[in-house]
């Protein structure tokens, strides 16, 4: 049972987690230079939303995978506000790397498995209660093949459902094989931190025993 101290610091943490995403999500909305293509790319940012509501009472996360989906998120809907490819931000770092193309769209699958390794793993170990290795491998799998299904739900959207908004929605500023870019690294964001995790657990602990 968490003490009343713990349970008034989470509900700290929570409503400040809510304020910034909640900004940010209403800037992306009213700056956004394209409705259409705002509206598509945040089905998926309510339907996570939706799922956090229905399970905060029953399965909480750690405040740390709270911030990680909360950073996740914000990236995601930043992105939203001005279409991937013509990302501000995907311009700066553009121009910083001499980069042929604006990789803000790289940076948000990168993300997906960078950010969202631990709150997936959390998840398995904690709620579902898989043994320990099954959950320090499993969200490796489960992000690839979460990228991959991403990829055919946007050939879906933007070649059948909403054509008109094809381009803008892909975001493939002409790279043929961004599909499997993008699946390949947010695989590598997934393998890094479930690296980092490892060497956390491995080294962490250690150093807090000879404390």
């Amino acid at each position: 049972m968490l003490k009343g101290s713990d349970k008034t610091t989470d509900l700290g943490w929570m409503l400040l987690f809510t304020f910034v995403f909640t900004a940010v999500w209403a800037n992306s909305l009213i700056g956004t230079t394209d409705v259409a293509n705002w509206l598509i790319e945040n089905t998926l940012t309510v339907i996570s939303l939706v799922f956090l509501i229905i399970t905060y009472r029953k399965y909480k996360f750690s405040k740390v995978s709270y911030f990680l989906l909360c950073l996740f998120l914000c990236l995601h809907v930043y992105g939203s506000k001005y279409t991937y490819a013509e990302n501000p931000l995907g311009f700066y770092f553009q121009d910083i790397f001499h980069s042929p193309r604006n990789q803000y769209d790289r940076l948000v699958h990168f993300s997906f498995g960078f950010l969202l390794y631990y709150p997936m793993k959390e998840c398995f170990s904690a709620w579902l209660r898989y043994p320990p290795r099954i959950a320090f491998y499993l969200p490796i799998t489960l992000i690839l093949s979460i990228s991959a299904l991403y990829e055919i739900l946007e050939w879906l959207v933007a070649d059948i459902f909403f054509p008109a908004e094809g381009d803008s929605y892909l975001g493939t500023q002409g790279d043929i094989w961004d599909a499997q870019k993008d699946m390949g690294i947010a695989f590598v964001g997934s393998c890094i931190a479930a690296l980092l995790f490892y060497l956390y657990r491995l080294f962490g602990q250690q150093n807090m025993k000879e404390l």
